[in-house]
């Protein structure tokens, strides 16, 4: 009755584990939000114009538009579901 049992395996697997980063949003996400913030950088170089006449329809118009498009291009990448 003198059986020594043994508990231990030796295994030869190696495991390796690299600690992956788990992102709240996926790559095509964050590409649409680059997209959203460049549009807002556009909307306020056209609307920092170089001239001081404040009928310029770019100034007046289209430059609030983009910013606000660019606003709800990123609301858009955040609420659009991630995909892997």
């Amino acid at each position: 009755m003198s059986e020594k049992i043994s508990n231990t395996k030796k295994t030869t697997e190696k495991v390796s584990q690299v600690p992956t980063a788990d992102f709240i949003f996926g790559k095509q996400n964050y590409m649409i939000m680059a997209l959203g913030v460049f549009v807002i950088i556009l909307g306020f170089y056209l609307m920092a114009g170089k001239e001081n006449i404040l009928e310029d329809k770019v100034k007046i118009t289209v430059a609030p538009v983009l910013i606000l498009l660019g606003f709800v291009i990123g609301i858009f990448a955040i609420m659009k579901p991630k995909k892997d």
